[in-house]
């Protein structure tokens, strides 16, 4: 018969186990991913497993015009960081008026801004792409990637600020208002310097969105402001997939997002417990 006892010990056997597992299973398709990185297009497709194969560094060091990394890591980071520059700018005046100074339709309005996720990005490819491309004259730009990647994340970035802000007792708003204080001073001295931390994983998640971004970075840009998703979807000829080169490109598009992360990642694990979930 089975006791507590023996049932605690299978517990604590089965859980390190079942994790180590699960840990595995997300892990092997990146390290999959970095070992074809080391082996010529024609060795990527032979049922050859792990080191059996004569390792080269072609693909991280052959460079056309069409294979300039460097480019397109700079068009990443540009549109990353003032996309979420200006995806903060505007969520946290918008976060601070819902949570200090709601109305009866504030939940409506954040109901209807999470709503807007649902829209099939296709369902406005073509007309984003027309007006872009033939009445505003700013397709394939840096104005363009930053302006799109701000709108589809502002959404997410709302609701998280002001899960923050509505942890901020209203007790010390409202302090601040009778002594006088301006909402510009309330924001700058008194909420983000209390929803610092949350403001950070905010900002990061921000960060990781618009860097991962592909569908619309891939179709609203051609050469001036690609990014690494056009450079990994570039790898695609009639003839195939070119999977060495495809690997090695995604390597380095994911390895500085990967590294962030690793060193961000109580700030991450806090935003997405505790500002997305709530």
């Amino acid at each position: 018969m089975e006791t507590p006892r023996n049932r605690l010990k299978l517990q604590k056997i089965l859980r390190p186990v079942l994790a180590w597992v699960i840990a595995l299973m997300f892990f092997f398709p990146i390290f999959w991913m970095v070992l074809t990185s080391f082996k010529t297009d024609a060795d990527a497709v032979k049922p050859e497993f792990l080191f059996m194969f004569t390792p080269t560094l072609d693909n991280y060091l052959n460079r056309t015009d069409k294979y300039d990394y460097w480019r397109f890591a700079s068009n990443s980071v540009i549109t990353s960081v003032f996309a979420t520059i200006f995806t903060l700018f505007v969520g946290v005046p918008a976060a601070y008026a819902m949570a200090f100074d709601p109305s009866r339709h504030t939940k409506d309005i954040l109901v209807w801004m999470l709503s807007t996720k649902m829209l099939p990005a296709a369902a406005v490819l073509y007309p984003m792409t027309f007006l872009t491309k033939n009445f505003l004259g700013i397709f394939d730009t840096h104005f363009l990637v930053v302006l799109v990647l701000s709108l589809i994340n502002l959404p997410i970035i709302i609701w998280m600020l002001f899960t923050y802000f509505k942890e901020i007792p209203k007790e010390i708003i409202e302090a601040a208002k009778m002594d006088g204080t301006t909402a510009w001073s309330e924001i700058r001295h008194i909420v983000l310097p209390l929803a610092w931390g949350g403001l950070a994983s905010t900002a990061l998640l921000c960060f990781i969105f618009c860097w991962n971004e592909a569908y619309w970075t891939v179709r609203l840009t051609t050469i001036d402001a690609a990014t690494l998703s056009k450079l990994i979807e570039g790898n695609r000829a009639p003839e195939g997939l070119f999977f060495g080169r495809l690997s090695a490109v995604s390597t380095a598009a994911v390895g500085p997002i990967v590294v962030l992360g690793w060193f961000c990642q109580k700030q991450l694990v806090r935003g997405l417990t505790f500002g997305a979930v709530k």
